[in-house]
């Protein structure tokens, strides 16, 4: 008995395209569970998912399935800062070329344990 074709969304369908896209043997069950998660949470919120996972660069069924479980697939897109996604510790270009600072001249100084030294050296 044949079964009735499975109407999907573009998102999802880009999803199991990029599933299947590279190694389809191995990955035919991941874009099968993606199908799967439909009947769990229904076609629209799969569908949101999958835009969603496809969005943040990882259209994988546990990134889809992560999304689905956090309930997130309808927030909205976080707001970019325009650092590309730089860590936070980094500075801008202009203190990364900034004038190093000089640290002062200890050459003539004699440290303690180079005085202690030089009177073993003296006694031997």
């Amino acid at each position: 008995m044949p079964q009735p074709g499975i109407e999907i969304g573009d998102a999802c369908r880009e999803v199991i395209d990029q599933l299947l896209e590279v190694n389809a043997l191995y990955r035919l069950r991941a874009a099968q569970g993606v199908l799967g998660l439909r009947k769990k949470y229904g076609e629209t919120r799969l569908e949101a998912a999958c835009a969603r996972a496809i969005a943040v660069g990882d259209p994988s069924y546990r990134t889809v399935k992560g999304i689905l479980i956090a309930g997130t697939e309808t927030d909205p897109e976080p707001e970019t800062s325009g650092d590309a996604g730089a860590a936070a510790f980094l500075h801008g270009p202009t203190q990364l070329f900034a004038p190093t600072v000089t640290t002062p001249d200890t050459t003539g100084d004699a440290h303690d344990d180079q005085v202690h030294d030089e009177a073993e050296v003296e006694a031997r």
